[in-house]
């Protein structure tokens, strides 16, 4: 067997990333009639929204149009069984049906407490194809049979021409702004504002980091990859990624994985930086959706500043822990070596109170020569006013005067 070279390796590997980078995403339908089949394709009616399809029965007729509404017509006018309900949209079936449709909030009257107290309600089997007894053939199809289950209940059997399947989605994929959210991807598919480039779903320039969180279905949660970035243009836009999904972590609706962007505007540009996020899913299409960069202004490397503020930071941890050991230190010296207590203990007191003293004027200080000199000038001229205003009784013995003997 041959080993494949190094540089074969590295150009299938390049040829494998831009198949998946280039290969189409799956956005979400732009209407809600749409189903997943079985096998988790999509099969959209979009065209077929509002067709009616009639049948006539001996105690009322029926009309179903398609995605919209069931109604009946007899004696009693119309009756409304039902309006399509765009929170459940289709759902798959088995056995003898492809899908199953509901419909729910119709009329009140005399179905008050009916089926979670939501009126008359009525339920659209589909069949892909004829019905079983070929009563309908070619044609957009036809209702094959009406059961009324009460009087507040219809279900109907309804053949159609199925569309074509589409992709396989990755169903309970979720891709949010939050652990519990799913803005960017719902059930497997993208977003309105996220299946390509809208300038009006940017994210603004001051914005530096974004944090994507995923979930899946435990079950399937191994077969999610790990995502892969794309930047358009290449340069001017600096994107770094990190996060749990990169290393491995596989997503789960209780631990969701985590896709970290750190983005900054290297050069201002008037449109959007284009980021392709696209994520490979073993045995269904990728997953893939555009995230949008306003670049208002140059915002050049945050990460020298990043840098400058751990080495400030490890600079005053530094510096907290040598002051406070050289407090210590000079306390316990003190108190030991020198025996002082209290406050005059603390290293730098004597210093502190030296240089209140000083600044203060009390305490001892140098006098300048000028000041003494003028002490002593004031000394002697008081001496000599004491001298004079003295009687002469009360002269010292080495100032009385004698006469002659």
């Amino acid at each position: 067997m041959q080993i494949p070279s190094r540089d074969h390796s590295f150009i299938l590997f390049l040829f494998i990333s831009a198949f998946v980078i280039g290969a189409a995403s799956v956005p979400v339908p732009d209407s809600n009639c749409y189903a997943l089949d079985n096998s988790s394709r999509l099969v959209e009616f979009s065209s077929w929204i509002g067709h009616p399809f009639e049948y006539d029965g001996k105690e009322f007729d029926l009309v179903v149009r398609f995605c919209k509404d069931v109604e009946t017509r007899g004696q009693m006018g119309y009756v409304d069984f039902g309006r399509f309900d765009p929170l459940s949209y289709f759902v798959s079936s088995s056995g003898n049906f492809d899908f199953v449709q509901g419909f729910y909030h119709g009329d009140l009257s005399n179905c008050e407490q009916s089926y979670d107290k939501l009126g008359r309600t009525a339920q659209v089997n589909i069949i892909c194809g004829n019905c079983s007894d070929g009563r309908c053939k070619g044609g957009l199809g036809c209702i094959c049979s009406v059961t009324q289950d009460s009087t507040c209940r219809v279900t109907v059997d309804l053949a159609i021409p199925c569309e074509k399947p589409g992709p396989r989605v990755f169903k309970g994929f979720t891709v949010g702004l939050h652990p519990r959210s799913w803005e960017i991807i719902y059930n497997g598919m993208t977003q309105f504002g996220f299946d390509k480039p809208r300038r009006e779903f940017s994210f603004k320039t001051e914005q530096t980091h974004l944090t994507l969180y995923m979930t899946a279905i435990a079950s399937l949660s191994t077969l999610v990859g790990k995502p892969i970035i794309k930047v358009f243009p290449e340069n001017g836009l600096d994107v770094k990624i990190a996060g749990s999904s990169l290393t491995g972590n596989h997503p789960t609706t209780l631990s969701p994985s985590t896709l970290v962007l750190d983005w900054n505007c290297e050069k201002s540009r008037r449109t959007p930086y284009e980021v392709n996020v696209t994520i490979p899913v073993d045995g269904y299409d990728h997953v893939q959706f555009f995230l949008t960069k306003l670049c208002e202004y140059n915002q050049g490397n945050e990460g020298g500043s990043a840098k400058g503020w751990a080495i400030f930071g490890v600079f005053s941890c530094v510096l907290l822990v040598a002051s406070t050991l050289f407090c210590c230190g000079g306390f316990i010296y003190k108190t030991r070596v020198e025996r002082v207590r209290g406050i005059d203990a603390l290293p730098g007191m004597s210093l502190l109170s030296g240089l209140l003293e000083t600044v203060s004027g009390s305490g001892q200080s140098y006098s300048r020569t000028e000041d003494i000199n003028n002490a002593f000038a004031n000394e002697v001229s008081w001496d000599r006013s004491s001298a004079s205003s003295t009687p002469a009784t009360t002269q010292r013995p080495s100032e009385r005067t004698y006469g002659a003997i």
